[in-house]
């Protein structure tokens, strides 16, 4: 499988080795990003008992929204590649609402089908291989399944806050993002690149 190549195993090590060392103050840094997160869950309009994916959970953020969406009788289930970060998670409590565990996004632990919805928030810009990681993403979730691909601030805001300027090769502009989420097995739905937030919708196919 692709994801087996040496490059991709780089790209991983070197994402971990750039979270790692944060995931003890990543709330911390943004601690105003709460309701983004509850605003963004919102949109994908689970209902109860679903199984919802938070792919790339991090520090788990998004995890109570996503429990409260699902109900007592709903699947909660959060990944991250970073170690650090589920630990982080836990430590916060957020194993109460959701498992959780470390796991490539790319060659998830899921079988087909089980999944009635993913949430990603940062995830795509983190993907060594985009295409790869959102078509096993699309393999996991039913059809008719939704994915939110999130950031709480949109584009522009945050190229600004790490000092560089946009780009037109960026993955998540629609020009690019809607036919790589089409080759991937999803169908965008609604786009939205806002300073306070960037939100993509998209359906299994």
């Amino acid at each position: 499988m692709p994801t087996d190549r040496p490059d991709h195993a780089r790209e991983l090590a070197r994402t971990r080795e750039f979270f790692a060392p944060r995931a003890a103050d990543w709330e911390t840094r943004f601690p105003d990003d709460g309701p983004r997160y509850a605003a963004a869950v919102a949109e994908l309009a689970l209902r109860p008992g679903q199984i919802v994916l938070d792919a790339g959970c991090g520090t788990g953020r998004a995890l109570p929204a996503l429990r409260d969406a699902v109900g007592a009788r709903g699947t909660v289930l959060g990944l991250d590649l970073t170690p650090e970060m589920v630990r982080q998670a836990a430590a916060l409590g957020r194993g109460a609402v959701a498992g959780l565990a470390a796991a490539d996004c790319g060659r998830l632990p899921l079988r087909d089908g089980v999944l009635d919805a993913v949430f990603a928030a940062g995830l795509i810009s983190h993907l060594p291989q985009p295409q790869g990681a959102l078509a096993d993403l699309a393999r996991a979730t039913r059809p008719g399944g939704r994915l939110a691909l999130f950031h709480p601030v949109g584009r522009a805001a945050l190229a600004a806050r790490h000092g560089r300027a946009l780009t037109p090769d960026d993955l998540r502009a629609e020009p690019n993002l809607r036919p790589l989420l089409a080759g991937s097995g999803w169908r965008l739905t609604h786009y939205a690149d806002l300073d306070d937030r960037f939100l993509a919708l998209a359906e299994r196919t």
